[in-house]
């Protein structure tokens, strides 16, 4: 069984996109400039990796053995682990890392070294969400049973208190990634033969999430019990608290640059069909935020330039900045929306605000009254 098509409208302004992709082509020309990494995105790949691997590396050499020293390592391994999904294997796995995919390759799979599947993510992140962004019963992203995401889900009772449960099922999203949903995923994307797109079976890609998964537990978690001279129970809350600091992160980045207010949301009419092209699709339910601190663009990985990244995904993370003003220009030439918060704090507000009234019914209620 395939994943059924959906038919963006392709008469709705095909200009668009025409205009926008040849200035940023135009923009590379003009600048020099290859669409791939530079010298700070390799960078920045060193540093994500040593900030993950060093800490671990200090506590199983013994280096540093006192609890809350060790607890202090975990943390950073956390933020380290999150650096690597936000930062490198993003770019990586959607092949705009560097020119040669033999490196994307490499570099992609790196998501394995924090608990991951590289295929099972570029299915769910690349085909489905990317090409289906807010698109309900196709984006897996605001597919959750246990939070609602979208107004076309179900509404159950217990999702009016979603607000308050948010933060901690974001805290264990990457304890629920590496002990279920990878294997979840494994078996309905072979069931819509998703898994044969990406050039393998299901029998291979199972070997592959065993093996990796028994070697992530081991290295991260059992030799550390076996090695590090504290009681068990603290080499435990040290684990679980990198875990609940990389899924909050990561959740909190990804999140707001969709399920915000402003974004909106679609079910598609007979036959697939959607409203607006796909290029406008992406410009009605995408939004940056915080594209002012560099500081903070350069750790989430440009993420906070999501409408940048989900019309040319296939551009390196560091060009985002540059790319922008063009979009918003061109944006504003065709009279398409732009959606923006100025600061990180805004865009995860309005993402809780969201969140509340999706679970209340009053998101409902107000599109019932439009």
């Amino acid at each position: 069984m395939s994943v059924p098509s959906v038919k963006f409208n392709k008469q709705d302004r095909p200009e668009f996109f025409k205009e926008l992709r040849a200035r940023v082509n135009q923009y590379f020309q003009d600048n020099n400039l290859s669409r791939h990494a530079n010298f700070s995105m390799k960078f920045k790949t060193a540093f994500m990796l040593c900030l993950y691997l060093t800490p671990l590396i200090l506590m199983l050499t013994g280096v540093i053995a006192s609890f809350w020293p060790v607890i202090l390592m975990w943390s950073i391994m956390g933020l380290g682990m999150s650096g690597i999904g936000l930062s490198v294997m993003h770019d990586a796995n959607h092949g705009s890392y560097s020119s040669n995919q033999k490196v994307n390759k490499t570099l992609g799979c790196i998501v394995n070294l924090v608990g991951g599947y590289h295929v099972n993510w570029k299915i769910q992140h690349n085909v489905l969400h990317h090409s289906y962004t807010n698109v309900h019963g196709f984006d897996e992203d605001i597919d959750k049973g246990v939070m609602r995401f979208s107004p076309d889900q179900e509404r159950k009772g217990f999702f009016r208190y979603q607000v308050y449960y948010a933060p901690f099922l974001y805290g264990i999203m990457t304890i629920y990634w590496l002990l279920v949903k990878d294997f979840q995923q494994l078996v309905r994307y072979n069931k819509k033969d998703l898994l044969a797109g990406q050039g393998i079976s299901f029998k291979k890609a199972l070997t592959h999430i065993l093996f990796n998964k028994t070697w992530y537990i081991a290295l991260t978690l059992v030799l550390p019990l076996i090695v590090i001279e504290l009681p068990w129970w603290q080499i435990l809350i040290g684990f679980l608290l990198m875990q609940f600091i990389c899924g909050l992160i990561l959740a909190s980045i990804f999140q707001p640059g969709h399920v915000v207010e402003d974004t909106n949301f679609y079910v598609p009419g007979e036959n697939g069909s959607m409203e607006n092209s796909w290029a406008i699709h992406q410009m009605r339910t995408t939004s940056n935020f915080a594209t002012g601190s560099g500081l903070f663009s350069w750790f989430v990985g440009g993420l906070n330039f999501q409408i940048e990244h989900h019309l040319f995904p296939n551009i390196c993370h560091v060009h985002y900045k540059g790319i922008s003003k063009i979009v918003k220009e061109i944006a504003k030439e065709f009279n398409v929306p732009y959606y923006q918060h100025k600061t990180f704090f805004g865009a995860l507000k309005s993402h809780f605000t969201m969140l509340n009234q999706l679970g209340t019914g009053e998101y409902d209620r107000k599109l019932a009254k439009a």
